[in-house]
């Protein structure tokens, strides 16, 4: 979930520029190949309607790379899904699914530039959707800042988060919290040398 503290972050201002040197130990290349294909959909069409490059696509498909965000963002999108869709399910008990989610077995999403979300809504079904975020020393959701159709809140339980939204900055310590629409251009980054927890509450789930 955006000044320029430019030196600090850890990925480039491109979506494209992951590192792909090793491959990337998460399914989420498996699910975009497979809704891609699902759709009917080639590489050239998603790159097309994502905007992102038919190169690129196919590195994140083979789990060469992992997307950013805001590129991920761009995928589910063209793909006409949110980020949501990409959350292991594999991971919630039958017998819990839509009641609970335990500690152990929350569905998460690792991306590149040192972001960890996890899922702590039970169900995406209803009108809020309560998400986890982890952020390493320096990382960041990108220098490019990214919109959707939601509103958004949250709270700061460890670390410092700094936020920008729709050009406005703003510094944030443990305990502190937010709000703001989604529809906004917005960006964050842990300045901090510690990790970050934010515990986000998006309405409704479109992230």
């Amino acid at each position: 979930m955006k000044s320029q503290p430019s030196r600090a972050l850890t990925v480039s201002p491109q979506p494209e520029a992951a590192d792909a040197s090793e491959p990337v130990p998460s399914r989420v290349g498996a699910e975009i190949r497979g809704l891609r294909k699902a759709r009917n959909f080639t590489l050239s069409h998603l790159a097309a309607a994502s905007g992102l490059s038919v190169g690129y696509l196919s590195m994140v498909e083979r789990e060469k790379a992992m997307p950013s965000i805001k590129a991920l963002m761009s995928i589910a999108h063209a793909l006409g899904v949110t980020i949501s869709w990409f959350f292991d399910a594999d991971a919630v008990r039958p017998q819990e699914r839509g009641l609970v989610v335990r500690r152990s077995r929350r569905r998460r999403i690792d991306y590149s530039t040192g972001i960890v979300d996890e899922l702590l809504s039970p169900s995406l079904k209803g009108s809020l959707e309560l998400v986890l975020c982890r952020m390493a020393p320096g990382a960041s959701s990108g220098e490019e800042p990214y919109s959707h159709t939601s509103e958004e809140a949250g709270v700061v339980v460890r670390g410092r988060l700094e936020l920008w939204v729709d050009g406005q900055h703003v510094s944030l310590e443990t305990g502190d919290s937010f709000g703001f629409d989604s529809t906004r251009p917005h960006r964050y980054w842990n300045p901090g040398p510690d990790e970050t927890e934010v515990v986000w509450a998006i309405t409704p789930p479109s992230y």
